[in-house]
């Protein structure tokens, strides 16, 4: 029997919200070209999966953070996952912005946690790790203890790594990019070839080019 990673990576694959074109790069928003593209929030579309996911991501909560308390959502990526979490496991939940607004109550955290909450962090996807750590942040200095963090994925790049120890936070994902790549070539997705072009971008994507 597969294990969650590869079962979720098929998952991602079989609703096209894992691109994997290594002959004709992205561009993400920081810039980088990368011939992977992961967007979690298509598993909100459908049914099953999004049902996949709130379920898995309660366990992960469970089984890693049984403390928590509440639960809160990194905007805008994880609001609803965040929301669906919370719902299944009947705790009080808040999303967090990357920083406040700049108008109204100038809130970052939006919604109520309770005082003294020790609080799990939902989020969709971990590429470097700094808007998720941004959220984490918030939370701590509006005094709220943050148990750890779950994710739907993560690319395991090594400056996240680094960065989620600094800050001394657990990470648990349900899917990886291993997972993902190993996965596509076993579906026929990518191609043998494709994988030293992937490996070889992951090592050091911010200065990789094709």
């Amino acid at each position: 029997m597969e294990d969650l990673k590869k079962v979720f990576a098929g998952k991602l694959l079989g609703i096209k919200a894992i691109k994997l074109q290594p002959n004709d790069p992205f561009t993400w928003a920081s810039g980088w070209k990368s011939p992977f593209y992961c967007d979690n929030r298509k598993t909100l579309s459908y049914h099953d999966v999004r049902s996949f996911v709130k379920l898995e991501l309660v366990h992960a909560i469970l089984e890693n953070f049984p403390e928590a308390t509440a639960v809160a959502g990194v905007a805008t990526g994880a609001i609803a996952q965040g929301m669906l979490v919370a719902q299944e496991l009947a705790l009080p939940y808040a999303y967090v912005r990357p920083k406040p607004k700049d108008h109204g109550m100038k809130n970052q955290i939006e919604g109520e946690i309770p005082k003294g909450a020790k609080v799990v962090v939902v989020e969709d996807l971990i590429s470097t790790g700094g808007s998720s750590l941004k959220a984490v942040a918030a939370l701590r200095e509006a005094g709220f203890e943050v148990v750890g963090m779950v994710a739907s994925y993560t690319y395991g790049f090594p400056v996240a790594e680094e960065a989620f120890k600094e800050a001394q936070l657990k990470l648990v994902t349900l899917t990886d990019y291993e997972h993902v790549v190993e996965k596509a070539l076993e579906i026929g997705y990518i191609k043998q070839d494709d994988i030293a072009l992937l490996n070889d971008w992951r090592k050091d994507p911010s200065n990789w080019k094709k």
